[in-house]
């Protein structure tokens, strides 16, 4: 199979992406997005650092896309540029699209480069990162089952999950999950049939359905969202 990358950050799926990868509250995070928009000293000048955070809109400027598969080519090489730019559309109801999506105004401005503190720093560096990793190609993966046996066969163990045969954009970027409980995503390690396992700890555990956990800000956000 194929994982594709996420679209770019509309004000949205960025109030979710800090909440769970930084655990900024959603004001916090437009707080500093605002900071970062209105402009930072950069040898003297006032230099805006992302366009405007306000949007629901996922496109990008082509020129601006020409410039990050630029990027992307100068840093991780042609095999992570994908034969054409990538065009992302707005899923939810009753967007406005008035804006671009949420990207530094340059992509050339590395986060590594700018000597920006804090909260400044964690917010740029993430939005930077998923404006590149969205022009890059696809990861690929194997949907594998590992089973594991005990030498006279009478204990089974089974593990689903994925083996990454070409990284992509996950070189860069993964996007956060709300409920980290997906037990059919997870990387599973090369192996060969036949070959030979250590058990280093064994834990019997009962499992119950439970109900869905409370919101967080990040997850009542989307739930906000796809209810339009």
């Amino acid at each position: 199979g194929k994982r594709t990358p996420p679209p770019p950050f509309t004000t949205s799926t960025l109030q979710q992406e800090a909440a769970r990868k930084l655990g900024f509250s959603a004001q916090r995070t437009m707080q500093t997005a605002q900071k970062l928009y209105e402009g930072v000293d950069i040898g003297g000048e006032t230099t805006g650092l992302i366009t405007y955070m306000r949007t629901d809109g996922v496109f990008i400027d082509p020129a601006a896309i020409g410039e990050i598969r630029k990027a992307v080519g100068e840093r991780f090489g042609s095999a992570y540029v994908p034969s054409e730019p990538r065009l992302y559309k707005v899923k939810a109801k009753n967007a406005q699209e008035a804006h671009e999506a949420i990207r530094p105004t340059s992509i050339f401005r590395r986060p590594e480069t700018l000597r920006l503190e804090g909260d400044q720093a964690r917010l740029y560096e993430l939005i930077w990162k998923r404006t590149m990793a969205a022009q890059m190609e696809a990861a690929r993966v194997e949907k594998t089952t590992i089973d594991l046996l005990n030498q006279d066969k009478s204990i089974g163990l089974r593990a689903t999950g994925q083996v990454i045969t070409f990284d992509g954009y996950l070189a860069l970027y993964e996007e956060g999950k709300d409920d980290e409980t997906d037990e059919d995503g997870g990387r599973l390690p090369q192996l060969r049939t036949g070959t030979l396992v250590d058990v280093h700890d064994i834990k019997p555990a009962q499992h119950f359905t439970e109900p869905p956990p409370r919101y967080s800000e990040a997850s009542l956000v989307k739930r906000m969202e796809e209810l339009g």
